[in-house]
């Protein structure tokens, strides 16, 4: 990690402890901890175990744009290698937009690939994710429309996900109409930049703008290949589905678990905006998440909790959620770089 980077990675964890910190100054430390002795433990280590459900669906997706892209892994592998990925969203600020690129060189180190079919593979299992997500959201606030009367907050986290519910497969489609004058913008507009930083890295070539051309090329032509693949397309978004509906699971868990219990309609909404707060730069959107989901799990009409209890949930979910794949993934992470560098 050079020292930009670790510059903004000590950064963004230092801003989800001051909103971390901000949450608990508001709802109360002690209130927190009455919450949390209540919890079962049997309950908890379920929602544990629907994290690694979760994980583990998703790695289908994963193991299954990686076959479209050529790259045969076995699924305990392709656990681990997005595990990886997961680690390094947790650890970068942006979440995924800042991950990504660490995530596409594990992938490709573990997966034996050149680095342009890691960063399609990831890219493209990120953009599957979102369908379900969006949709999931739409649902839930669907069915809160026709039981009662959003206030202000909730109105506008619904416009959130309906904007970003046209917003996003527009942009796709746009893209994916005018991917060859895209591919030629990209080419000459980050030529120029790539070669003018790894003329400033010592021990480090300059690479051709040909060989440039190339490697970008063949990451469109990945994109492009698993786009055109109907059935990898369907089972991956098959995967997320379950995926998102395992995460689901684990936030009414966790209310179980400290004796609550609230509407699984109401999870269906929650959990989507809950992931749209990891574009914060926050490292995995830690502070962020917790905050969107407190306040949006407070406001549900019909979800009569306090706000103690709220975020007691969520800190067994986010506890599960985050630390699960920190945990693995970086335990795979270090074992990747001990080799490569041993």
């Amino acid at each position: 990690m050079d020292r930009d980077q670790l510059r903004a990675t000590v950064l963004g964890f230092g801003g989800a402890i001051a909103v971390l910190s901000v949450l608990l100054y508001f709802v109360g430390v002690d209130e927190l901890v009455a919450e949390l002795s209540r919890a079962d433990s049997s309950t908890v280590l379920l929602v544990v175990g629907v994290t690694l459900a979760w994980l583990l669906a998703w790695a289908i997706a994963l193991k299954t744009v990686l076959g479209v892209l050529g790259v045969s892994v076995s699924l305990p592998r392709s656990f681990l290698v997005f595990n990886g990925a997961m680690f390094s969203n947790n650890v970068t600020p942006f979440g995924q937009a800042g991950g990504e690129p660490v995530a596409a060189l594990l992938i490709s180190k573990m997966a034996d690939t050149e680095y342009e079919k890691g960063l399609a593979a990831i890219a493209s299992v990120d953009t599957l994710n979102f369908v379900p997500s969006v949709s999931l959201a739409l649902i839930g606030a669907a069915y809160f429309a026709t039981e009662t009367t959003f206030g202000t907050r909730l109105q506008l986290a619904t416009g959130a996900v309906v904007l970003l519910a046209v917003a996003v497969p527009g942009a796709v489609y746009v893209g994916w109409k005018y991917r060859y004058s895209l591919e030629n913008r990209v080419v000459s507009g980050l030529t120029p930049l790539i070669r003018w930083i790894t003329d400033r890295i010592p021990g480090v070539p300059v690479p051709t703008p040909a060989s440039l051309e190339s490697r970008i090329g063949h990451f469109f032509g990945a994109i492009e290949r698993v786009a055109t693949d109907r059935r990898a397309i369907a089972v991956s978004l098959a995967a997320s589905t379950l995926g998102w509906g395992l995460q689901m699971s684990g936030l009414w868990l966790a209310f179980v678990a400290i004796g609550e219990s609230i509407p699984f309609s109401a999870v269906l909404f929650v959990v989507p905006m809950g992931a749209m707060a990891g574009i914060t730069p926050l490292p995995g959107g830690t502070g962020g998440i917790e905050a969107v989901l407190v306040a949006v799990l407070a406001a549900l009409p019909g979800v009569t909790i306090g706000v103690e209890t709220a975020l007691a949930a969520v800190v067994i979910y986010r506890g599960a959620v985050y630390w699960v794949p920190v945990l693995v993934g970086g335990t795979v992470v270090s074992v990747v770089g001990a080799d490569s560098f041993g």
